[in-house]
């Protein structure tokens, strides 16, 4: 059995740094330089990332046009790096993703005609996802994803702080029905999430 796993982490190893040639380097913002996590735990903190952006995406879709506008300015900063490195894979991608994005928000705009639903909205966090652990950038997510991190964490402290004390800090979550509740209409939502994200993704831009 030792032997056999011995051999499946072998495999494993090959795929990540020869057949996907990505190597295992991780890039840290602002301090502008590379480090190498051993396979065994960049595989989990690869999969963390694929999960946790997935479902970031997933919490911010919750009204209309809001995950794809946030979404569309993270996957163009993303591209806009790809560019900046000469990675054609990623701006390929990109570029297509984000056309799909606009596409669709003609569409997703108060008042939708169309919903995107789970599936579109886990699709958007893989996409993102993937491109900034091809491009080596995870960590930057952090910074120009902040908006979908925080509609994370408002349900994660507003769920841990009503089970201890049976109180809500939010009206309700994710953060943007807080908002909505206290009077914001939809379209400012979208708009202030959106300039946010932007000006986020010029942080993100400076900060390679």
């Amino acid at each position: 059995l030792s032997i056999r796993r011995q051999r499946q982490m072998c495999i494993r190893d090959r795929y990540i740094t020869k057949v996907l040639n990505i190597g295992t380097e991780t890039y840290i913002p602002f301090i502008k330089t590379y480090f190498t996590l051993p396979v065994w735990l960049y595989i989990p903190f690869a999969i963390l990332v694929l999960l946790g952006t997935s479902n970031a995406v997933n919490l911010t879709d919750g009204i209309d046009g809001l995950a794809t506008s946030v979404t569309a300015l993270i996957l163009t900063c993303l591209t806009v790096i790809g560019i900046i490195f000469n990675i054609k894979e990623i701006v390929v991608f990109g570029s297509i993703t984000i056309g799909t994005c606009l596409g669709f928000l003609l569409f997703n705009l108060n008042p939708a005609k169309i919903f995107m639903g789970d599936t579109g909205s886990l699709m958007l966090g893989g996409a993102v996802a993937g491109m900034a652990l091809y491009l080596k950038m995870p960590l930057l997510l952090l910074i120009i994803a902040l908006v979908p991190v925080i509609e994370t964490l408002s349900v994660m402290i507003q769920v841990r702080y009503f089970k201890k004390t049976g109180n809500r800090i939010f009206k309700m979550t994710p953060i943007h029905h807080h908002f909505e509740l206290s009077g914001w209409n939809e379209n400012k939502i979208v708009s202030i999430f959106s300039i946010i994200t932007l000006m986020l993704s010029v942080v993100g831009l400076l900060a390679i």
